[in-house]
């Protein structure tokens, strides 16, 4: 039951080159960014990442992505990463963008074993009648688009049907866990991290502060442990390491 690993390297060492990979996180707030730099010294490399963004240059994701570690991205913002935006249209990135909403479901829907589902976003949009640039090849044309999904009426109006996320991995960022897993998430940690974790075949998650099992009341449990495999707990510079993509000062 006790479910924590000596340290964040030791956590990750089984993740191998070509596995699929959720991380939590939205822009640099919650990520897990302990985890990702000891992915990084690893050297895990062909990397499937399904997470909301994908960091910024030098933080979070943008640190694997710099190295080239990264085949694909299912996400559904993009807008702070100028290597992303490099590779992906020269080419070496393949990107499926995703309505930010459908993205949550299609996460929480596969931890909850639920393959598929409906829903009103996209309808209407190369969404679902596909086309969308996954891939660029290296002379600007388009290599792989999306293909159409299938759409159907309920009550007299359109749907679009999403298939629900699974992963060989996923890397979450928690404020609390106790040796057994379960995990508080505070503000904006609780954004994409329960999702991503409940994606994953094999959970590891890096908690600002550990602390023994009973601890935590059954009421503040956000995730409950049988979601998550390993532990990492970090030190208080590493629990302190936070950042956000742009400071705004108001006079």
């Amino acid at each position: 039951m006790d479910k924590v690993s000596s340290s964040a390297v030791e956590a990750v060492a089984d993740v191998p080159d070509g596995a699929s990979l959720a991380v939590g996180g939205f822009g640099l707030s919650g990520v897990p960014e302990v985890l990702i730099r000891a992915l990084h010294e690893g050297g895990t490399t062909g990397l499937s990442v399904v997470s909301n963004n994908c960091g910024v240059d030098g933080r979070g994701l943008g640190v694997l992505l710099a190295a080239g570690r990264i085949a694909r991205v299912t996400g559904s913002y993009v807008g702070e990463n100028k290597e992303f935006a490099r590779q992906y249209l020269s080419g070496e990135l393949e990107v499926e963008l995703v309505p930010q909403g459908t993205l949550a479901e299609r996460l929480r829907a596969g931890g909850a074993g639920i393959p598929a589902f409906y829903t009103p976003a996209g309808v209407g949009t190369q969404v679902a009648r596909g086309g969308l640039p996954w891939r660029y090849a290296s002379d600007g044309t388009v290599a792989v688009a999306s293909p159409p999904k299938e759409t159907r009426d309920f009550h007299g109006r359109p749907y679009v049907l999403e298939h629900g996320i699974t992963t060989d991995f996923a890397l979450v960022r928690a404020w609390r866990g106790d040796r057994h897993g379960n995990l508080v998430f505070r503000k904006a940690s609780a954004n994409f991290n329960p999702l991503a974790a409940m994606a994953g075949r094999i959970t590891v998650a890096e908690v600002e502060k550990l602390v023994e099992p009973g601890e935590l009341s059954p009421d503040e449990v956000h995730l409950p442990g049988v979601f998550v495999q390993r532990v990492v707990e970090l030190t208080a510079a590493q629990a302190a390491d936070k950042q956000i993509e742009k400071r705004t000062v108001r006079f």
